[in-house]
């Protein structure tokens, strides 16, 4: 459609070399033309337009010293994209790799994940190009402190929220929000994945990796199947892996696989409770490699590769962007692979996906599949307002539910226009809906 190549066109004018974002917001609108020909009314108001471009966004200078007395610089951002259905909601990364064009394409994505977790948050992103690995936790802190310092005065409870996202954990959220309440003299719920005894809500840690398996087996049910007994690869070693893995052996899966940056552990008897324990004290509190676990158990360790070469039913990408080519995706297919649920943001490049789609697997991308954690950030909010603490199996309950209704909601859209069984076209468009109708509504701001 006409309309939607024009305003990539001006996207990639306006973004030069930001690739994610480019790559982000062409998948998203590449997927809108069967909506946009029933709905002249987002032509007129000029959504496409304003959808892609942020709301607001900030870039400044975090200076902080090391435990030598040597004074540290690094880059912060916060992307606050769109507030149309409340209050910017997306998490922080502190990763080598932070960019612009990454926090902007997460942001762009968050927009529409959160618009279908059916709860009232918008769409924001942040972080820095800090790499926590390796540092004390006294540096930490003091860079946390000085990032706070300037990021204080863009958020709030009913402003904008971050979370945490990689490198960003329960350590980093503390420091953030002790920060957060010095500088503001407020106790308030402007953060989420707190600790549980100042405000934090059970479940939040596994949420993201217990929804993307409460999504994958919706999908499996769309063809009278379930998790029990499938050989699930798993890809990263961080908290959405580890929740990715603790869930699919709660439903009777078997799951051979965990990575990080220097490689691939492929444990072909399974990665069972006592070794998953053992991944978190390794990743969680010593903060080692995932080769020990492959010393430790006399499984395969495949240095420098990834898990997608592993013959198994189903993939849980939960690492990072593009971690799954077109070649990868090829190879999953070829080995007999059904079904993707990705943990991680946009971990599937543009081919990977056609291939995907192509081969009519059970393919839930992102957006839909991975949203339970800000669901759950979400459900950390409602209780903050309320000064309540639910219980774990309430958390759960209600992540179980919204996971189930963003799979029904992305299947049924997807029937309506026309693409069955087509999860990208279905989350997308129903994602959209939400918010440009939010837009058409509050005017032109």
């Amino acid at each position: 459609m006409s309309e939607i190549q024009e305003v990539l066109g001006v996207v990639k004018r306006r973004n030069p070399g930001e690739t994610e974002f480019l790559q982000a917001v062409t998948e998203v609108l590449e997927s809108l033309g069967p909506l946009l020909a029933r709905n002249k009314k987002y032509k007129d108001a000029r959504i496409l337009d304003r959808i892609v471009e942020p709301e607001r966004q900030m870039q400044f200078r975090v200076a902080w010293t090391d435990d030598q007395g040597n004074i540290q610089v690094n880059r912060g951002y916060r992307i606050q994209f769109n507030s149309a259905l409340g209050p910017y909601k997306g998490g922080l990364r502190f990763h080598p790799t932070v960019s612009a064009s990454v926090l902007k394409f997460l942001a762009f994505e968050q927009v529409f994940k959160n618009s279908l977790t059916t709860l009232m948050m918008g769409g924001g992103k942040g972080g820095s190009d800090f790499d926590p690995k390796g540092k004390s936790d006294a540096e930490v802190m003091r860079f946390c402190q000085s990032f706070m310092t300037e990021l204080h005065r863009h958020i709030g409870a009913n402003t904008d929220v971050p979370a945490g996202d990689i490198g960003v954990g329960g350590r980093e959220i503390g420091f953030l929000f002790g920060q957060y309440k010095r500088l503001t003299r407020e106790f308030t719920g402007v953060l989420t994945g707190k600790g549980l005894n100042w405000g934090g809500s059970l479940i939040r840690p596994e949420a993201t990796g217990y929804g993307a398996v409460y999504f994958a087996q919706e999908m499996l049910k769309t063809r009278g199947q379930n998790l029990e007994g499938k050989i699930c690869t798993v890809s990263g070693a961080g908290n959405v892996a580890q929740y990715t893995v603790e869930k699919l052996l709660d439903l009777g899966a078997k799951v051979v696989s965990l990575s990080d940056s220097e490689g691939t552990i492929y444990d072909k008897n399974g990665i069972d409770r006592e070794k998953l324990d053992y991944v978190m004290d390794l990743k969680n509190v010593r903060r080692g490699r995932i080769k020990l676990y492959a010393e430790e158990y006399k499984a395969e360790f495949l240095p420098g590769k990834n898990p997608w070469g592993i013959k198994c039913d189903c993939a849980f990408p939960s690492a990072t962007q593009n971690e799954i080519s077109g070649k990868d995706a090829k190879t999953l297919i070829d080995n007999g692979c059904a079904v993707v649920a990705e943990g991680a943001n946009m971990p599937t490049d543009p081919e990977g996906v056609e291939r995907f789609l192509a081969a009519g697997i059970l393919y839930g991308p992102g957006k839909a599949a991975n949203a339970g954690g800000v669901a759950t950030s979400g459900l950390e909010m409602a209780q903050n307002a309320m000064r309540l603490a639910w219980t774990r199996e309430e958390v759960d309950n209600r992540l179980h539910m919204i996971m189930t209704e963003i799979h029904r909601n992305c299947f049924e859209t997807a029937e309506e226009y026309n693409a069955p069984g087509n999860l990208v076209v279905g989350a997308n468009i129903a994602g959209f809906i939400k918010v440009a109708d939010a837009m058409l509504d509050q005017g032109l701001v």
